[in-house]
């Protein structure tokens, strides 16, 4: 299935008298803090300014508390999360009936702006050289800005689908949340496809990685030995025995089947240190032996493997090594898993209906270099397709720079992405 030249024509052109509004849209949005640091997040401020823009172009909006979550028993529900007064954001355009459906779907929470300095403001919107910079431009206010621009001008033209074209922009999706997106499938929100606007730099991503979040944590010696003549006992140097634990998981995680979506990439599964400290360099922490290291360890996982099977593989794995080594079998590593339980990956076939629907928009806008891939990083779609059997997939515009300073949005392809979805709205919900 691939839309024909007469429908990317028409999402172009339905499009065209859009450009200027969606594009001051998302530098709106971009100057709005919506920072999320786990329990807590602050989204609803753009989501407010999402629903006036929306409003203006008389779309059917509704703005919900996810509080709800919080007394759910779902799986997934992340409890030590906080979600009264967090407001998920969605714009119905109800379809003749005689089509099929489509959610298109985004996260509104970043991460925070540290440690590095930005040029601009982290919440500039500036405009230079055809890059739109800040703080969530590219992760993903400028995929969300493309999606919901669909829907406004299928409204301005007054355009009647077949289905019904969902939009929704969700909370706390950042840091392996997932609650925002679980909390519109649980109060009913679903269709027969769904696509996340994650900045794929325009390809087309049927696959996604799952991931496993913990911290190792090593506390030994007395603080009273140090300046005595007892042994000052620390993690410190035993810890590189440690990282060379987790380096030897490299190099066995790099050997694992690759499976169909992740066949051509060099590193299928990395394993990665996030974070490590024995002592800071503040200038108000004294000179002394560190008597705690603490290591951030994440485990990419494929789509097809068994996570649960590879948590406990990995476990026993340190266990051993900690029985061996001659200071941690003295002087235990606790293991903290940051999300429990870890994200699982998802996959859609590369011949599904829904696959060659944005594919074959993606080429037809884009032309026929346009790629079908799989993500480097681990997202909430396994949520979408996994627990509530809805085809997913991942498509959103060009730009660099996410989780670190200076990130920034192509503003040409946040409008390219647009067009994108239209044209395979057009064809899918016909």
């Amino acid at each position: 299935m691939r839309p024909g030249k007469d429908t990317v024509r028409d999402a172009r052109r339905l499009l065209r008298p859009l450009r200027g509004e969606l594009i001051r849209m998302l530098q709106a949005l971009v100057r709005v803090d919506t920072v999320a640091i786990p329990p807590h997040g602050k989204e609803t401020g753009a989501q407010k300014v999402l629903r006036r823009f929306l409003k203006l172009h008389r779309l059917d909006v509704e703005l919900y508390d996810v509080g709800f979550l919080e007394r759910s028993r779902h799986p997934w529900v992340r409890h030590d999360r906080r979600y009264a007064g967090r407001h998920n954001l969605i714009a119905r355009l109800p379809g003749t009936g005689r089509g099929r459906s489509l959610l298109l779907s985004g996260h509104m929470d970043t991460v925070p702006t540290r440690p590095d300095p930005w040029r601009d403001g982290a919440f500039s919107g500036v405009i230079r050289k055809g890059r739109l910079h800040g703080r969530g431009s590219w992760d993903m206010k400028g995929g969300l800005t493309a999606q919901f621009g669909v829907a406004v001008a299928l409204k301005k033209a007054g355009v009647r689908l077949g289905g019904d074209l969902l939009c929704e922009s969700v909370v706390d999706e950042e840091f392996a949340g997932g609650g925002g997106t679980l909390a519109g499938r649980l109060r009913g929100d679903r269709a027969d496809a769904c696509a996340i606007a994650e900045g794929t730099n325009h390809a087309v991503v049927r696959a996604t990685r799952g991931g496993h979040f913990f911290d190792l944590v090593c506390r030994a010696g007395d603080p009273m030995a140090y300046f005595s003549k007892e042994e000052v006992v620390s993690p410190a140097i035993p810890t590189g025995r440690l990282l060379g634990w987790i380096d030897s998981w490299v190099e066995r995680r790099r050997r694992v089947d690759r499976g169909e979506a992740y066949r051509d990439f060099a590193d299928p599964a990395p394993v990665q240190v996030l974070a490590l400290e024995s002592n800071r360099f503040d200038p108000d922490i004294p000179w002394s032996v560190p008597l705690t290291s603490r290591l951030r360890v994440y485990f990419q996982f494929l789509p097809h493997e068994d996570v649960p099977a590879l948590v406990g593989e990995i476990e026993e794995s340190l266990r051993l090594f900690c029985a061996r080594d001659p200071f941690f079998s003295r002087h235990p590593v606790e293991v903290r898993p940051l999300v429990d339980p870890p994200l699982l990956g998802h996959e859609l076939p590369a011949d599904h209906p829904w696959t060659r629907c944005l594919h074959g928009a993606a080429r037809g806008v884009l032309g026929e270099g346009a790629a079908l891939s799989a993500s480097e990083w681990p997202c909430d779609a396994f949520l979408v397709q996994r627990q509530f059997g809805i085809p997913t997939l991942l498509f959103g515009p060009r730009g660099a720079g996410s989780h670190n300073a200076n990130e920034y949005v192509e503003v040409a392809s946040v409008l390219r992405t647009a067009e994108v979805y239209l044209a395979a709205a057009l064809e899918w919900c016909a």
